[in-house]
């Protein structure tokens, strides 16, 4: 009987055959972001030239608005920049509502301010709005005010205006860049408008609606429906609220002369030392007022003497500090002039007898800022015409550079104190060429 040998079983008796692979083959064409936006752009002109064909007119309002949006978007930013106006000085209470809103808030100089705008000082407020084309209005106490115009527009006339609702604001231009730019202040129906280089006070009685004008530097023209009055430096104009405007000339403000702007005033006692003031006098003046205050837009005046028949005084009971005076005249007939300009000056205490160390080592002319190099004392403060000086190297060298001065000779003053109390003053000329 036959035999069959047995086949293992975890072996095939034959080998198996090996699996069909099926493939898929898959090919493309690369193409890039440059060619993507050339076959647009291709489509976009076969788009905007059937238009042009089928609607001509749909194609120039297209066009109209492609164009105008392209340059608001380019110069969106610029323009923002450029037409706002911003608050260089704030003292007080100063508010400001935006011409899209119903609250007040407080100003700060981060506040810009666009046309329509209110602004509101309150009875101790002082604030001064600067414009880009250089205009400054001085908002004085209890005064509210509309900010009416802000035009400024690259190369072209800028034209700003402020109403005045109630209360007063002193304005000033300067050299305008573009020709025919416009700087105003409006009050009920009348408006003022002055020239480049020129100075004006205008202020609104709020019971009696009466209003007046007084240029003090440049001119300026004033309009009430279709009258017109040219006004000319110290000319001021009345505008009743019923009756015709009328012109007058009116007293020039004193020129001052003691103390010198800027300059220190050193005391063994200051508060009881006699600060001399004194200044030129004025035309048909009776009297002068004179004032002095801690700040420079005078919210804090600490001393006054009001009828001043001379042309000097002496004022006594100051403490050590700074202080900002100014002068008024006044004629027989109660007409005031406008303020003249304003001073500083600084009362600082003499130490002890023993001298501080305090040397002036040279000078050194940038245009017209002047350098000032020397050596004091480490830790000693240091002031130098009114300014003080904020770097001082750890072994007592100092540089500092004045503020640009005026073509001429200039007598530069510079004060110390040190940690003792002791103080020293030194004195160096420069000539400032023209």
């Amino acid at each position: 009987m036959p035999t069959q040998t047995p086949t293992e079983p975890n072996r095939p008796t034959e080998q198996a055959a090996p699996p069909k692979i099926h493939r898929v083959e898959v090919q493309w064409h690369a193409v890039t972001y440059k060619t993507v936006i050339v076959y647009c752009l291709l489509l976009a002109a076969i788009v905007l030239a059937g238009i042009f064909i089928l609607f001509p007119s749909l194609y120039s309002a297209v066009t109209r608005k492609i164009s105008t949006a392209i340059a608001s978007n380019d110069g969106g930013d610029a323009s923002v920049t450029q037409t706002q106006a911003k608050f260089a000085n704030l003292d007080g209470r100063v508010q400001v509502k935006k011409v899209n809103s119903v609250q007040w808030v407080d100003a700060d100089y981060r506040t810009a301010l666009d046309k329509g705008d209110l602004v509101q000082t309150g009875t101790d407020g002082y604030a001064r709005v600067t414009f880009a084309d250089g205009t400054n209005y001085t908002v004085k106490p209890g005064t509210l005010i509309t900010v009416e115009e802000n035009s400024m527009v690259s190369n072209r006339p800028s034209s700003v205006a402020v109403r005045i609702n109630t209360g007063a604001v002193d304005l000033s231009t300067g050299n305008w860049s573009s020709p025919g730019s416009k700087a105003a202040v409006s009050v009920e129906d009348a408006k003022a408008e002055l020239r480049p280089n020129s100075r004006a006070a205008v202020k609104l009685d709020k019971d009696t609606k009466e209003s007046e004008i007084v240029v003090s530097n440049g001119s300026a023209q004033v309009q009430r429906g279709q009258d017109r009055i040219e006004l000319a430096q110290y000319q001021k104009v009345d505008i009743p609220s019923g009756g015709p405007i009328s012109k007058s000339d009116v007293l020039a403000p004193p020129e001052l002369l003691e103390p010198i702007n800027l300059t220190p005033i050193i005391a063994e006692n200051p508060k009881q030392a006699a600060v001399h003031f004194e200044w030129k006098p004025v035309q048909d003046a009776a009297f002068y007022s004179l004032r002095i205050s801690t700040t420079s837009m005078f919210t804090k005046v600490v001393k006054e003497a009001p009828r001043v028949t001379g042309t000097g005084v002496d004022i006594s009971g100051l403490e050590a500090g700074d202080y900002f005076w100014n002068v008024t005249a006044t004629s027989v007939k109660k007409l005031s002039s406008d303020v003249s300009e304003t001073y500083k000056f600084t009362l600082v205490a003499q130490g002890r007898a023993q001298e501080m160390l305090l040397e002036i080592q040279g000078t050194q002319l940038h245009g017209r800022v002047v350098e000032i190099i020397g050596r004091t004392e480490p830790g000693a403060a240091l002031i130098i015409n009114a300014q003080t000086v904020p770097n001082i190297a750890k072994d007592g060298t100092f540089h500092h550079f004045t503020e640009p001065l005026l073509p001429g000779e200039h007598t530069i003053v510079v004060i110390g104190q040190n940690r003792r109390g002791g103080t020293n003053k030194q004195q160096v000329s420069v000539v400032i060429p023209k």
